[in-house]
């Protein structure tokens, strides 16, 4: 993909298995358990072939309901939540590091700019010294 063309769509030429529709978005539990929109979205890097990176919120998530992905968000296929909320096949094409929200005053969606898109650290030490591997 030309790099001059990271903030737009994907074509049908550009697109690989981790932006087709039919892979999977991880949403909130809210959007299901309490019937919320979802007004807040994100895409990282995806963590394996299946997931397109896209992580969808109500916006009333707190910090403490964040920390537990694994519980609180719900892994859906791409074309499911679209057909939920179709104001999101477009945006699903962007690429990672787009970010979109959507007030609750207005029905339209706003590109952010200064939001950090949290990232897993991983702790690893890096050695030549062969005496430091133990088996």
């Amino acid at each position: 993909m030309d790099p001059s063309k990271a903030d737009q769509s994907v074509s049908n030429e550009e697109e690989t298995n981790q932006t087709k529709n039919g892979y999977l978005v991880l949403v909130s539990r809210l959007v299901f358990d309490d019937k919320l929109p979802i007004r807040f979205m994100y895409k990282t890097v995806p963590e394996h072939l299946n997931d397109t990176g896209w992580r969808l919120f109500t916006g009333y998530e707190t910090e403490e309901f964040l920390a537990d992905e694994m519980v609180n968000t719900t892994p859906v296929p791409m074309d499911k939540i679209c057909q939920l909320d179709p104001s999101l096949t477009e945006l699903l094409t962007y690429n990672a590091g787009t970010v979109w929200e959507r007030l609750p005053a207005n029905d339209g969606w706003q590109r952010v700019y200064d939001y950090r898109i949290p990232s897993s650290s991983v702790d690893v030490d890096i050695t030549n010294d062969v005496e430091e591997f133990t088996h």
